[in-house]
């Protein structure tokens, strides 16, 4: 039997047993592609085109052949067998016309590592009748196995909580003074109220408070619904002004720095709405029936003589009610200013308890750079407060980046069962990846595409894993890294796999130039695999022993350059 493959390397048969018995079976050509056989995807895939010449296999003979790995050790691994049978040949099998006959083969097994350095031959058996004539094998036929997609690096990324820190709140305080039936003037004794008073030091120590800054004041007046709407109008905006010049007032005495611009005047007429909820939240037995007659004239005029009739059967209006929605409420607008960054920075180094979830997040991820005193940081957000998963996915990512995979996986895990979203599945996948739960990674990273080019990314180690290299590239989006060039590699792109290797961290590192021999290995170009395995080595010498037995490299086993490395 011939053999020829890619290297125009021939083998045969034990001649012996071919002039023994060469009325059963003759020269048999084989080329295997490719060869080296290649792992891909945790997978060995033998494909054989082989060939029967005229007259090669004896019309009543039958033959089995059993491609097979032989590794160093003389261990096998069998690939599924495949039989041929004569013309006249009894059984199940391809029949081999007189003229001779072509065939195509492949057969899969998953990767063992055992048979990385190893050979491909074909046993053979082939009887005639019931009579055993042939039981041998060829010698190898092709090289096995190249294992470049091992090379895959643990190069997931993670993702971290973001804090929802405010730095600033909007909020509001207010003083109300009340007026008259139908008069606008500002007693005496309201401006002595309490919430006047409490107003008027609200905005003193406004003035004196870095934190605290007075927007504006706006006056919202009113008049209560017993009279012509268009005199309760009037009335409203007197109102409005008479409390905007009482401030201008108190604002002259007590030096309270507002300007006639922050006091804004918004006059509302009469207040319906003030009325029925005054109502409604009294006691009286009749309160619907008051609601229900404010509520069901359209016409203003009417209305008001409604609730005039009302207000003389139900006393309480006038004595209760009425006299509240007389009234200026004097709104002040104020911004409210957290902490600084250089207090929060000194909170989180001297008592960081003192500060809540948000405060201690948005410190560590924005005002502190050293990876430890994040992480410090990150585990009070834990102590504050266990239950929030941004503590612990942050905290994994420190411990992650400083290799603790171990802890940070633990971390990962906790958050994961604290919340569900995009960035806690995105590093659940990565604990499962890296696992090699395959499946269960993907899903996860599924989930979490809310975080971008990191989900996608790490799909695209799967795709590699998988054997799925253009679509690891397409998800490794514009990333120069050492696992994009493996893949661009794996997919047989060099020059692409060049230029990102070069951009990448990996440029000069053991790993890149090993790479870099792979590419010109491929490539044919002797010269640079020589240069770029001398540097690799030099950086790390354990690459010696896997460089001399690496199939990517077996054309150049027996030349001067590689054999001198």
């Amino acid at each position: 039997m011939k053999t020829k493959n890619l290297y125009v390397a021939v083998a045969t048969l034990i001649a012996s047993a071919i002039l023994a018995s060469c009325s059963v079976l003759k020269d048999l050509e084989y080329e295997v592609n490719p060869n080296p056989i290649e792992m891909h995807g945790d997978k060995m895939t033998v494909n054989i085109d082989g060939k029967f010449i005229e007259k090669g296999l004896n019309n009543k003979a039958f033959v089995t052949l059993t491609p097979t790995l032989v590794n160093e050790a003389g261990e096998e691994l069998e690939f599924e067998p495949k039989s041929f049978k004569g013309e006249k040949a009894a059984g199940n099998g391809e029949t081999v016309a007189k003229g001779g006959h072509s065939f195509s083969y492949s057969s899969t097994r998953d990767y063992n590592p055992a048979f990385e350095n190893a050979k491909l031959v074909v046993k053979y058996v082939a009887t005639k009748g019931d009579k055993e004539k042939l039981n041998d094998r060829t010698e190898s036929i092709a090289d096995a196995t190249v294992v470049t997609p091992l090379w895959l690096q643990n190069d997931d990324k993670v993702a971290m909580g973001e804090d929802k820190l405010v730095r600033s709140f909007e909020k509001t305080t207010k003083a109300v003074i009340n007026y008259d039936k139908g008069r606008s003037v500002v007693k005496y004794n309201e401006k002595k109220d309490a919430d006047i008073i409490a107003m008027k030091d609200f905005i003193s120590a406004a003035n004196e408070n870095v934190k605290l800054i007075v927007n504006n004041i706006e006056i919202v007046s009113y008049a209560s619904p017993e009279g012509e709407t268009e005199k309760n109008s009037n009335l409203a905006a007197d109102r409005a002004e008479s409390a905007r010049a009482f401030l201008m007032k108190t604002n002259k005495q007590y030096k309270l720095n507002l300007t006639a611009e922050q006091l804004i005047k918004s006059p509302k007429g009469e207040d319906w709405d003030g009325l029925k909820e005054l109502i409604s939240k009294s006691n009286h037995e009749d309160k619907n029936i008051i609601i229900a007659v404010a509520e069901m004239e359209n016409d203003a005029a009417k209305r008001e003589q409604e609730i005039k009739a009302l207000s003389t059967t139900y006393k309480f209006l006038e004595k209760d009610i009425f006299p509240q929605l007389r009234r200026s409420q004097m709104i002040v607008n104020y911004t409210e200013n957290g902490l600084t960054d250089e207090e929060l920075k000194a909170a989180v180094a001297n008592n960081p308890q003192s500060l809540n979830v948000e405060e201690m997040l948005f410190t560590a991820n924005t005002l502190i750079s050293d990876e430890d005193t994040k992480l410090a940081i990150y585990r009070e957000v834990i102590r504050k407060d266990a239950s929030d998963w941004r503590g612990h996915t942050n905290a994994g990512v420190i411990l992650y980046k400083k290799g603790n995979i171990t802890e940070a996986n633990n971390l990962f895990t906790k958050a994961f069962n604290a919340e569900k979203n995009a960035v806690t599945s995105n590093n659940m996948g990565v604990v499962k990846r890296q696992a090699g739960e395959i499946s269960e990674a993907m899903e996860l990273f599924n989930n979490a595409s809310a975080t971008g080019e990191i989900a996608s990314y790490n799909k695209g180690l799967i795709n590699i894993k998988k054997g799925e290299y253009s679509n690891a590239i397409s998800n490794m989006g514009n990333e120069s890294t050492f696992n994009k060039a493996l893949a661009q590699v794996l997919n047989k792109d060099y020059t692409s796999a060049t230029s990102t290797l070069n951009n990448s961290s990996d440029a000069s590192t053991a790993r890149g130039m090993y790479l870099k021999a792979i590419i010109a290995a491929r490539k044919g170009n002797e010269a640079a695999v020589v240069a770029n395995l001398t540097s690799a080595i030099a950086k790390d010498s354990s690459l010696r022993a896997k460089a001399k037995k690496d199939r990517e490299f077996i054309k150049y086993f027996e030349t001067a350059g590689f054999a001198g490395l």
